[in-house]
């Protein structure tokens, strides 16, 4: 019978204050014993310098502020 946690949580409350104790060690056990992954970070950054590529060079300051002024003329004209 599987249990939900919102089941689990629910029972958890009825034990008694010792009981609960030896529930939260037991389960600190079972994390400690269980490896847990790390995500790739270093792939997934390579991944996101690809999608930043470009052939072409960075805007200058003035054509950013230009941008920004273009922008803010559509939005608020």
């Amino acid at each position: 019978m599987s249990m939900l946690l919102q089941d689990l949580k629910e029972e958890a409350v009825k034990l008694s204050p010792s009981e609960r104790l030896a529930l939260v060690s037991a389960i600190i056990e079972s994390l400690q014993s269980t490896p847990i992954a790390r995500p790739d970070r270093s792939g997934a950054i390579e991944r996101m310098r690809g999608l930043l590529k470009t052939d072409q060079l960075a805007p200058t300051d003035q054509e950013v502020a230009a941008m920004l002024e273009d922008r803010r003329v559509e939005k608020y004209l």
